[in-house]
């Protein structure tokens, strides 16, 4: 699990969302269910690694965004104001993906 969590961030920095995971999810989907990860608590985990490599630097487009929004140039320093909300999306997916009764509990 935690090794598809860094690919997918990896890959959700350089790759759009959707692009990434439709090129690895059939590669990545059948190994996980083969070592017993219900598919539903894998994808919440994939979907959510995909929405915070959009703030992984160097190419994560949420970041750039939002710094280009806020004083029209993304400047290296400016990214520290993303540090913060970065980690606790970082430490939010990994309690999801160590506690999968969070995604599957009400199934």
């Amino acid at each position: 699990m935690a090794i598809s969590m860094v690919a997918f961030i990896v890959l959700g920095s350089v790759l759009e969302g959707i692009p990434a995971i439709v090129l690895f999810g059939p590669l990545l989907f059948p190994i996980a269910r083969a070592l017993g990860v219900h598919e539903v608590h894998y994808a919440m985990v994939v979907i959510f690694a995909m929405g915070l490599s959009l703030f992984a630097p160097p190419f994560g487009v949420g970041l750039l965004r939002g710094l280009r929004d806020r004083q029209g140039v993304a400047d290296d320093r400016d990214a520290a104001c993303v540090a913060l909300p970065a980690a606790a999306l970082f430490v939010a997916l990994v309690i999801i993906a160590a506690v999968p009764w969070l995604s599957i509990g009400f199934l």
